[in-house]
């Protein structure tokens, strides 16, 4: 185990080793997820951008 991924107790790595977890959820890379899971986050996240935009804008037209 590198020294990144160590837990810092034994505690911490029995429950990891129960529960599953081998890796920390930070390391999870999304260019590995289904593309239709990274195009709906694509599609939610330009949806919030452009609606913060045209509020701003409805905003100042007013």
């Amino acid at each position: 185990m590198d020294k990144e991924n160590k837990p810092f107790n034994d505690v911490i790595d029995h429950m990891q080793k129960i529960e599953g977890n081998t890796t920390p959820a930070t390391t999870t890379d999304r260019n590995k997820l289904p593309k239709p899971v990274r195009y709906f986050g694509y599609i939610v996240i330009a949806f919030i951008v452009l609606s913060l935009l045209m509020l701003i804008t409805l905003n100042f037209l007013k």
